[in-house]
């Protein structure tokens, strides 16, 4: 199995992951940086009226996928 490392991106703050998860491929660590970035979703956007989050994936070699997601909540005008 081959190491992949999560980093995260929330908003200007950068966490990087130093111990990583053994996976077994590419689609596994696509799989949970779709799965950590949904939770992220959940938990730190609560009352924020706009957003920008990301997980990025690498191995041992470098950069191998980015998620991210973006919201924004205003009110409507009529």
């Amino acid at each position: 199995m081959k190491k992949y490392y999560f980093d995260i991106r929330d908003g200007s703050q950068f966490i990087r992951d130093d111990e990583g998860l053994e996976l077994p491929n590419i689609e596994s660590a696509r799989q949970e940086a779709t799965t950590a970035l949904s939770e992220m979703a959940r938990e730190w956007g609560r009352g924020r009226p706009q957003h920008h989050m990301a997980v990025e994936v690498r191995d041992d070699h470098g950069p191998i996928l980015d998620a991210s997601f973006s919201f924004l909540m205003k009110p409507r005008t009529t």
